[in-house]
């Protein structure tokens, strides 16, 4: 059985929730509507911002995840029986503090996996940060993993979310300078040495600066948006791409995941005060993927 996941990608300016809702159930009345619909970062929790001090914005828009705003997204997933990320929120936590949180929602309206933003923009974004890594799965199609906008910029995140699995990678962005330039090589260039899907999705003008992103497992982008405009993008994402070029090689020539070998000494890494162990270097594997596109290293994921 093909692994085919239709995902749209919504290029909008922030909105409140009624528009946004609004707008969401239009998208779906499509005959090609999406399975997975994904906004960008703060969606929901931008507008005004910018005359505010931190202290209003977090009045304003921080809440607990199983709050009124989470009811009401739960509620929206359910009735368009969809998985959605309508970008990150502000969460606040049990004890007060506030992070920039991506929510994930099933079909079936539950929270599937929330992720805190490890790398803050610094020293521009106040938000305390996470300490996790996120993956989730999508049952018949792959495993996805989170991140938000700065953390493209930080391979480890991108590296340890294919290491736990992920063959797509969801980077919600709210990005309003013309560095966005340079992540859009950078999102390439972590779709190729991790041989993932990785999905970019920026906001649109005034909000952001846009050039939102579909990057299949050997770099190629198979969606590009040409600016800032506001548009909804849908493709294909083919989970097994990832095993085919694990197990056949980026350009039939490179197979990065698959460089050690048995015996070989395990691999200082002073930086971070550790080591790459051979035997525990390879990623694991969603366990949807077909056994005959499965390399011989590979584990499945439990």
């Amino acid at each position: 059985m093909s692994r085919h996941l239709r995902i749209a990608l919504v290029q909008a300016p922030a909105e409140t929730f009624e528009g946004f809702a609004r707008g969401l159930r239009a998208r779906m009345k499509s005959p090609n509507a999406a399975e997975l619909v994904v906004y960008p970062e703060l969606h929901l929790c931008s507008l005004g911002v910018e005359s505010m001090s931190v202290e209003e914005a977090y009045a304003e828009y921080a809440e607990p995840l199983d709050g009124p705003r989470g009811a009401a997204l739960s509620a929206l997933a359910r009735e368009l029986g969809i998985w959605l990320i309508p970008g990150s929120v502000l969460e606040r936590a049990d004890d007060g503090t506030v992070y920039n949180t991506a929510v994930v929602y099933g079909p079936g309206g539950e929270l599937v996996a929330s992720y805190r933003k490890i790398f803050t923009w610094r020293p521009y974004e106040p938000m305390a940060i996470g300490r996790d890594f996120v993956v989730f799965d999508i049952p018949g199609k792959g495993r996805v993993g989170l991140s938000i906008c700065y953390d493209a910029w930080y391979p480890e995140v991108s590296r340890h979310l294919a290491w736990m699995g992920a063959e797509l990678i969801v980077n919600v962005v709210q990005t309003t300078t013309a560095g966005r330039a340079q992540e859009v090589p950078i999102n390439v260039a972590n779709a190729i040495v991790n041989q993932v899907w990785v999905a970019s999705v920026n906001g649109a003008a005034p909000t952001a600066f846009g050039k939102t992103l579909l990057v299949d497992p050997e770099g190629a982008l198979r969606i590009e948006s040409s600016g800032m405009e506001d548009a909804t993008f849908v493709g294909v994402v083919d989970f097994d791409r990832v095993a085919a070029a694990r197990k056949f090689g980026t350009s039939c020539d490179s197979w990065p995941w698959d460089f050690f070998r048995d015996g070989d000494a395990p691999l200082a890494l002073p930086l971070y005060n550790g080591y790459i162990d051979p035997a525990t270097w390879y990623p694991a594997l969603s366990p949807e993927t077909p056994g005959d596109l499965r390399p011989e290293r590979a584990i499945v994921a439990g």
